[in-house]
C-alpha cells in the first residue's frame, strides 16, 4: 500500500547563505518534506515501528537546518534528502526549503528550491 507521509512548515533558524551578515546573524528556514513509502504495514499493526516516526525525523531535519552551514539551499535541500533517504522503507522523498527573509532588493513573498531524489 504506497503512500505518501508528508511534514510541512517545519522552521528552524539557521546561518546558511553566501554572504557573511547572513552567516552572522542567521535567518529562519521553512522546510516541506515528502516521503514515499509502503504504508500497508502500519495501517495493519497501529505500531509506530513499522512507519517512518515523523517526530523523529523534525528532530533530524532540525539538527541540519541549525548545524553546519552551507552557501546554497539546494546544497541545504541535499542534506535534507540524505536523512530523509537514511530510512530504507523510504523509496523516494522530496525536500523544498524555503528561505522567506532571503537578501532580495525587492518586496516577495518567498523564495525556495526543492529536490526530489528515489532509491535506485
Amino acid at each position: 500500500m504506497t503512500g505518501h507521509i508528508t511534514l510541512t512548515g517545519l522552521r528552524a533558524r539557521g546561518n546558511h547563505g553566501v554572504y557573511d551578515f547572513e552567516r552572522e546573524q542567521g535567518q529562519d528556514f521553512v522546510v516541506d518534506v515528502r516521503l514515499d513509502l509502503d504504508l500497508g504495514p502500519a495501517a495493519r499493526s497501529d505500531d509506530v515501528t513499522d512507519t517512518v516516526h515523523y517526530g523523529e525525523l523534525a528532530g533530524r531535519l532540525v539538527d541540519v537546518l541549525t548545524g553546519e552551514p552551507v552557501n546554497l539551499l539546494e546544497r541545504l535541500a541535499d542534506r535534507l534528502l540524505d536523512v530523509c533517504l537514511d530510512d530504507s522503507r523510504v523509496t523516494a522523498a522530496e525536500v523544498t526549503v524555503h528561505k522567506p527573509q532571503a537578501p532580495i532588493p525587492h518586496e516577495f513573498a518567498d523564495v525556495a528550491v526543492t529536490l526530489r531524489r528515489a532509491r535506485s
